[in-house]
């Protein structure tokens, strides 16, 4: 089996990059969610605390995937623009 490593085709890349930003519309949501269930929650006993707990956790894991995913989109949308410059410099030096 062999891997296609050429570059993604335009409509492909532009995909690519709508997909990142739903991911991170998607997770933007899940952030505010947790943000406030955690700020706007009643903490009467210690049930109420542990359940606030887990939102923090779920809050702080959800900023970590939010920032892998950026930072996917961010490398993504930088091989685009260095495949675009060897496509002009291989052009420029065909002449």
């Amino acid at each position: 089996m062999s891997a296609d490593t050429s570059p993604p085709a335009a409509d492909d890349a532009d995909a690519v990059v709508s997909d990142y930003d739903q991911m991170l519309a998607d997770l933007d949501v899940a952030i505010e969610e947790a943000r406030r269930k955690i700020e706007d929650g009643r903490v009467r006993d210690a049930e109420n605390e542990k359940v606030r707990i887990k939102w923090i956790r779920a809050l702080a894991y959800t900023v970590n995937i939010r920032r892998q995913v950026a930072n996917d989109r961010d490398l993504e949308e930088l091989a685009e623009e260095i495949e675009a410059l060897k496509a002009d410099t291989d052009a420029e030096g065909g002449r």
